[in-house]
């Protein structure tokens, strides 16, 4: 199963990212464990100066927009 975290402070942007990866995981109708990290300490792991990021398997993928359900789904 694959592992997707969100990295945001809860801007509209990171609201949004969130919501595309939920809908891109549903299109492609693969299985994976979301987790939404909006604690600044843990996002300083990931040395991104830009939220939201998209992490899939521990690899940032996007990082200061929220993709659309389409380039999401290029990296599912």
């Amino acid at each position: 199963m694959r592992s997707i975290k969100i990295l945001g402070t809860g801007c509209p942007k990171c609201k949004t990212m969130f919501n595309n990866v939920n809908k891109a995981l549903e299109n492609k109708g693969v299985k994976a464990n979301v987790e939404k990290i909006e604690d600044i300490q843990e996002i300083m792991k990931y040395n991104v100066l830009s939220t939201p990021v998209l992490v899939i398997d521990e690899e940032i993928k996007i990082k200061g927009k929220a993709g659309d359900v389409s380039e999401i789904e290029s990296f599912l």
